[in-house]
C-alpha cells in the first residue's frame, strides 16, 4: 500500500529562508505552552497530528499555528530522522525539485528545519488554504485530513442525537424481533400447514381397512415436501425471486417494500418443508412397519431401505439446529451434503422396490407402467435434476491473487462477466468444503474480484499461501443487499470485510445511501484501490478505524446517519452478532432494518 504523501515542499531558496520571520519562530519557542510540555510528550505531539478535532477547532484552527507551535521542533531536540518520522520534509525531499536546496544534515541538525516547515505551511497563503480545504465538515461528521486520497478516515461525532424509546413492550418486542421473525413465521406455516394436513388425513381415515392412510400417498407428501425444500435453495429460483420482489417500484407504499425486503428470508421454507418431509417419513415408516408386523406386506427389503432413509431424514435435521450448525459448521455441510445425496438414492431405490412389490399382486400393471404412474417417480425426476445440475458446471478457474495485508487478500477472476450484489462458492476440494464470497465487478465488466479476510482456517490460509486456481460451480446467486434498491434511500452499515458485498452494491448499481464502515486500520489492511473505491461509492461515508478512536455505538451512529440523511431503511453487513444488535436496535424503533441471518 502506497505510503501516506507528504505534504510537498516549496521550491525556496537558503535566501529566502534567512529571510523568513525568525522572530515568530524564537517567539514561538520560549512559549509558556512549549516550555510546559517535554518535546517528546504525548501532548505536544497531539497538538500537531491531533485525529478527533471538534467542529469549532475544524473552522478557527490554522494548520501553520499548529506546526509553529509545537515545542518538538526546537533545534536542540529536532534530528533529521525525527523529522522524518513525523512526516515533514527534510533536505532529501528537496532534492527532487527543480531548484535543489543548499541545506546539508548539518543545517537541520542545527535547526533549519523548523524554519523551512514554517516557510512551507506559513509563508504560502496558497498551501495554507489548500491544507484548510481538507479539513472540513462533511455530512457533520469530523473528518482527518488526508494528502494522497480522496478518502478520510472518520471519527465518531460527539453531537449524536439521542436514541428514540423503544416501541412496544420488552416481552412483546423480544418475542416479535427475537423468537418470531420472518424466518420463524415462514418455518411455521409450513410446518403447521403440513401437520393440519396428516391430522385430518389420519382422521378421514381412522376407520379404514388397512388401518391409516394410504401409503403411496403419505410417501407422496414426502417427496413433495423435499422437492420444496430444494427448490427454494435452487440458484436459479432465488435469482428468479430476487428479480420479482427487486422489481417493486418506489412508489408502492413502504410498509409493502418493507415487507417484501424480507425476501432473503426463504430459508425458513427450506427448513420448514425439510421437518415436514421427515415428519411425513415418520408416518410412514410407521404404516409401512404395521403391515410388516402384521404380515400383511412381507418386503423385508423395503422395511430396511425405510429405516435407513429416516436415519438419514433425521440425522439432516439434527445437525441443521442453529447451536450444532455453529458450532461444527464443517461437520453440517458434510452431512447435509453427503446424506442428501445418500437419501435421493435411497429414495430411487425404495420406489422401485415398493413398485415391484405392487406390480406382483394380481392385475396389477407391469413394473414400468407401476413406476410411470407413480406421483413420487416424477418428483424425484425433478429433485436429481436440481441436486445435479449446479454439479454440471463445476469447473477449476484461474485466479489472480492480490495481497492486500496479512489480515485480508484480494483474488481477481476473469473467467467470465458478472452482474451487480452476486456472489460466487468458491473451494480447493469441491468435495469437503465451500465458501460463498460477493463479487465485486471491475469497471470493465469482463472481470470480477472478492475479498477474503480473516475469518477461520480456510480464510487464514488463502491470506497466507493463496491460491492460483479454485473450484467454483453452479451460478451466481443474489445476496440480500440487492433488496436495497427497492429503497429511495438506505444506509448502509458494514465492518471488516463485509465492504466486499457493500462495493458490489454500490460499484455495479450505485443509489442513494450513506455508508458506514467500522473496522481496524483499513487503509492498512484492504489498500488504497478498496479505499478509493468505499470513496467513490460514497463521498461522505465514515470510515472508522476502531484503533484509533475504539469501537463505537453502531446502533446510534446508523440511527444518527438514518436521521441525517432521510433514509428508507437501513441495511447491516457484518458478523451475525452486529448484525442482529443493529437490526433489533433499528427495527424495535419502528425503522426498517436488514441484515443477512444464519440461514439467509
Amino acid at each position: 500500500m502506497a505510503e501516506q504523501a507528504r505534504p510537498g515542499p516549496l521550491n525556496i531558496s537558503k535566501a529566502s529562508v534567512v529571510s523568513s520571520t525568525d522572530a515568530s519562530l524564537a517567539t514561538a519557542m520560549e512559549s509558556p505552552t512549549n516550555r510546559s510540555q517535554e518535546p517528546n510528550s504525548p501532548d505536544s505531539y497531539h497538538t500537531v497530528h491531533q485525529t478527533n478535532w471538534t467542529e469549532e477547532e475544524n473552522v478557527k484552527t490554522n494548520p501553520s499555528d499548529l506546526i509553529v507551535s509545537d515545542a518538538s521542533f526546537r533545534p536542540e531536540t529536532l534530528t533529521t530522522a525525527k523529522a522524518c518520522s513525523l512526516g515533514y520534509p527534510t533536505e532529501n525531499t528537496f532534492e527532487d525539485q527543480s531548484t535543489a536546496s543548499s541545506f546539508s544534515s548539518d543545517d537541520l541538525e542545527k535547526g533549519m528545519a523548523p524554519v523551512l516547515i514554517q516557510n512551507q505551511l506559513g509563508a504560502n497563503e496558497i498551501e495554507k488554504s489548500d491544507m484548510e480545504s481538507t479539513v472540513r465538515d462533511r455530512g457533520h461528521h469530523t473528518t482527518n485530513p488526508s494528502y494522497s486520497s480522496n478518502w478520510r478516515i472518520s471519527v465518531p461525532p460527539k453531537d449524536i442525537p439521542h436514541l428514540p424509546k423503544k416501541r412496544e413492550r420488552r416481552i412483546w418486542r423480544g418475542l416479535r424481533h427475537n423468537f418470531v421473525t420472518v424466518y420463524q413465521r415462514l418455518f411455521a406455516i409450513c410446518f403447521v400447514g403440513n401437520m393440519v394436513a396428516l391430522v385430518v388425513l389420519l382422521v378421514k381415515n381412522r376407520h379404514s381397512k388397512p388401518w391409516g392412510p394410504d401409503r403411496g400417498n403419505v410417501a407422496t407428501a414426502a417427496a413433495t415436501n423435499v422437492l420444496a425444500a430444494f427448490l427454494i435453495r435452487q440458484e436459479n429460483v432465488i435469482n428468479t425471486l430476487y428479480a420479482i420482489c427487486c422489481a417493486t417500484p418506489w412508489w408502492f407504499p413502504l410498509r409493502f417494500r418493507r415487507m417484501v425486503a424480507k425476501l432473503y428470508h426463504f430459508g425458513g421454507v427450506h427448513s420448514g418443508c425439510a421437518v415436514s418431509a421427515t415428519s411425513w417419513f415418520i408416518l410412514f415408516t410407521a404404516l409401512i412397519t404395521k403391515d410388516y408386523a402384521s404380515g400383511d406386506y412381507d418386503e423385508p427389503g423395503v422395511m430396511a431401505v425405510t429405516y435407513i432413509l429416516l436415519a438419514l431424514f433425521l440425522s439432516i435435521c439434527i445437525f441443521a439446529v442453529p447451536k450444532f450448525r455453529i458450532v461444527s459448521h464443517n461437520v453440517f455441510e458434510a452431512v447435509h451434503r453427503f446424506a442428501g445425496w445418500i437419501s435421493v438414492g435411497l429414495f430411487w431405490v425404495l420406489v422401485l422396490l415398493i413398485s415391484n412389490a405392487n406390480a406382483k399382486m394380481p392385475g396389477a400393471d407391469s413394473l414400468g407402467m407401476t413406476v410411470v404412474k407413480s406421483a413420487v417417480f416424477w418428483i424425484l425426476l425433478v429433485i436429481t435434476f436440481f441436486t445435479i445440475l449446479p454439479w454440471l458446471r463445476l469447473r477449476k478457474v484461474e485466479a489472480f491473487p492480490e495481497v492486500l495485508s496479512n489480515h485480508a487478500t484480494r483474488i481477481h477472476f476473469k473467467y467470465m462477466k458478472i452482474g451487480p450484489i452476486l456472489g460466487i462458492r468458491i473451494s480447493d476440494n469441491p468435495l469437503k468444503e465451500w465458501h460463498a464470497f460477493a463479487s465485486i465487478p471491475a469497471p470493465d465488466g469482463q472481470s470480477f474480484s472478492l475479498i477474503v479476510s480473516d475469518a477461520g482456517d480456510w480464510t487464514r490460509k488463502q491470506i497466507r499461501q493463496p491460491s492460483h486456481a479454485y473450484w467454483v460451480r453452479g451460478i451466481p446467486i443474489t445476496g440480500v443487499l440487492r433488496m436495497s434498491i427497492i429503497f429511495r434511500r438506505v444506509v448502509i452499515v458494514t465492518t471488516g470485510s463485509g465492504i466486499g458485498p457493500v462495493l458490489s452494491m454500490l460499484v455495479s448499481h450505485p443509489l442513494p445511501c450513506r455508508l458506514l464502515w467500522s473496522t481496524p486500520n483499513p487503509e492498512k489492511t484492504y489498500g488504497d484501490n478498496i479505499m478509493e473505491s468505499v470513496c467513490k461509492a460514497d463521498p461522505d461515508a465514515m470510515i472508522i478505524n476502531t484503533r484509533a478512536s475504539g469501537r463505537p455505538d453502531m446502533v446510534a451512529l446508523a440511527y444518527h446517519l438514518y436521521v441525517q440523511s432521510n433514509a428508507e431503511a437501513v441495511f447491516c453487513i457484518s458478523n451475525p452478532n452486529l448484525t442482529r444488535k443493529i437490526v433489533y436496535g433499528m427495527e424495535s424503533r419502528g425503522i426498517p432494518a436488514y441484515g443477512p441471518i444464519w440461514d439467509s
